[in-house]
């Protein structure tokens, strides 16, 4: 039988995820396998490749055996920023250091030439991206940064399992803060200051190429051909854009996961004048704008975790917490949250920040605390919305994807603070979703884009509007009014 689907894998911070998508656009197959984060102290984020590589590995078998179909391809999502250091016999030095990791702050701090790597490269200086994190083992863990024969993401390890070569695509690249997203070539005042050559770095391919020459042990492992495609693909922001239909002009995505963001298609890499946004690329003729928060869902789960199994001898799920939480009245009753409990990305890019509770009041109890940090993410998603705006035109459509959305009131508190409508896409992992279109594009097959069209909108109730307005323009005075004390502390 001749295939008819492909599969896309998302590669995300908390699982891996993989569905297989007819040219019909209907999703055939469905796999998630989840996998830890460690924090061996405050600040680190680090995560064990190889259990990303066995997730990746199981995602893909499953649903190639379930189908019991070869796949016309397979096709990347990944999340970005990743960085590990491998030496020449290709051998991990490190753990896997995830975007969340704070370590290398301080190298952030002091780099003089800011600017500059911004206009070059897309990416605010932060101890999220790769450059950073490398100068830090370079300073701090010169045994491991002298023995590295190579820095590497997730992508670029899993890749070199199945074809023992280091690639990585023009997309994931354009996040590392290694990359100019103009003559799309590893940058060299950034190779400058990480001390680093382009040798130690993958090989950047366009997101649609099309790789092939998978090890034989390896597709036995997965129950593929071994002459199978593989489609370089792009990083999990940019393509939950294309996944969303979202490449329009004014069109914009709205993503809560672990983390969250907020992004719009662009057609040339424009820089915000204060570095408020990053610029990414996609593919010929589309960079992904936009900002990403540190704090998503990640909190919800801390949230729980801290306040709420620690009290009690019942297990709450989230949707159970959800529930009472956004049962408080919209405002928390005076109650603001400022979330920045891993420091904070778009629009402030400082890795100092703390979180902070603002207006605690003898009425306020758990769950306005739940609310009011719900409400506390919004607001920064909010003001990455409005920057947005004024670096890449008027947003007329948001559309919105993630774990977030199986909460239809979360979704609604959302519509409430931004007073736009959130269109809701019924593929919800909208990033896979992206990986399989890019696939079909690389492969020039049309598919039919019924199953990323908008299934549901949430109209804003203009009742909250006063009183979201009146706490948002509270919230945007609090990092302000502690930046420095979050310094001190």
């Amino acid at each position: 039988m001749e295939a008819s689907y492909l599969i896309g894998v998302d590669i995300g911070t908390s699982s891996t995820k993989v569905i297989a998508v007819q040219t019909n656009g209907k999703v055939m197959a469905h796999h998630q396998q989840d996998y830890p984060t460690q924090q061996p102290q405050p600040g680190y984020s680090e995560q064990d490749p190889e259990e990303i590589l066995k997730a990746v590995k199981s995602g893909i078998r499953s649903v190639a055996l379930l189908l019991k179909q070869d796949p016309l391809a397979i096709s990347f999502s990944c999340a970005m920023h990743s960085v590990m250091a491998v030496d020449k016999d290709h051998q991990a030095l490190t753990p896997l250091i995830i975007w969340a990791d704070n370590r290398s702050q301080e190298i952030a701090d002091r780099i003089s030439e800011r600017e500059m790597l911004y206009r070059q490269t897309g990416v605010p200086v932060h101890p999220m991206s790769p450059l950073c994190k490398i100068i830090w083992w370079r300073e701090q863990a010169s045994e491991t940064f002298k023995s590295a024969a190579k820095f590497i993401g997730i992508k670029e390890y899993i890749f070199h399992h199945f074809f023992e070569r280091y690639i990585t695509d023009h997309s994931i690249a354009s996040a590392t803060g290694l990359f100019n997203i103009h003559d799309l070539q590893w940058n060299t005042l950034s190779l400058s200051l990480a001390g680093i050559t382009t040798e130690q770095l993958a090989e950047a391919v366009p997101s649609e190429s099309i790789i092939t020459g998978l090890i034989p042990v390896v597709a036995e492992e997965m129950g593929i051909p071994v002459t199978t495609k593989f489609i370089a693909g792009g990083s999990d922001g940019c393509l939950a854009q294309l996944g969303s239909n979202a490449l329009d002009a004014g069109h914009a995505t709205l993503t809560i996961g672990t983390s969250g963001a907020v992004r719009m298609a662009i057609d040339r890499p424009v820089t915000d004048a204060y570095g408020r946004l990053f610029t990414y690329v996609l593919t010929p003729g589309y960079f992904i704008t936009g900002g990403a928060s540190n704090n998503g869902g990640v909190l919800v789960r801390w949230f729980l975790d801290a306040f709420v199994q620690a009290v009690t001898d019942k297990k709450m799920s989230v949707d159970g917490a959800l529930q009472q939480a956004l049962a408080i009245a919209p405002g928390s009753e005076g109650l603001l949250c400022l979330p920045y409990l891993h420091g904070e990305r778009a629009p402030v890019w400082d890795g100092h920040t703390k979180g902070a509770y603002i207006g605690v009041q003898p009425q306020h109890n758990a769950w306005h605390f739940m609310r009011a940090m719900l409400e506390g993410m919004a607001f920064g998603l909010l003001s990455i919305t409005n920057a947005l705006e004024e670096t890449a035109g008027t947003i007329n459509k948001i559309s919105v994807s993630g774990g977030f959305t199986a909460s239809a009131e979360w979704v609604q508190l959302l519509a409430d603070i931004f007073q736009r409508p959130m269109y809701l896409q019924r593929e919800g992992d909208a990033s896979a979703m992206g990986a399989v279109l890019l696939g079909f594009q690389a492969l020039n097959i049309v598919p039919d884009i019924a199953a990323v069209l908008p299934d549901k909108v949430f109209t804003p109730d203009a009742a909250h509007a006063q009183t979201y307005q009146a706490a948002y323009a509270v919230y945007k005075k609090l990092y302000g009014a502690l930046k420095e004390i979050f310094r001190e502390i």
